[in-house]
């Protein structure tokens, strides 16, 4: 009852009452329009379009002004991060770059 009486009191007082369990489903909950693409940093982003535009690493590393070893960790923080696993008969950075086009 004593519950009751607060909540009641803090609406008066111009406040609100959420039930903490509805809030951690609304915190928990996926954002509508959610993507993999969120994960990734804005430089790994930025790397990625490069890539979606055909560039090799060199060419990203001149772009952006950064070593050709960076670009590298980039890639492959991008591949781990849009959990493309390896396989034998695919091409992890192309499989990136679709995914990238395929999502944005």
């Amino acid at each position: 009852m004593a519950e009751l009486a607060d909540a009641v009191r803090r609406v008066g007082e111009g406040g609100s009452v959420l039930d903490p369990v509805i809030v951690g489903q609304l915190v928990g909950r996926p954002r509508a329009g959610a993507s993999a693409l969120d994960e990734l940093s804005p430089r790994e982003l930025e790397v990625l379009s490069l890539m979606a535009e055909g560039r090799t690493n060199q060419g990203i590393a001149a772009r952006l002004y950064i070593a050709e070893r960076t670009v590298e960790k980039h890639v492959n923080n991008i591949i781990t991060k849009l959990q493309i696993t390896p396989g034998d008969e695919d091409h992890r950075r192309v499989l990136a770059v679709l995914t990238y086009l395929r999502l944005r």
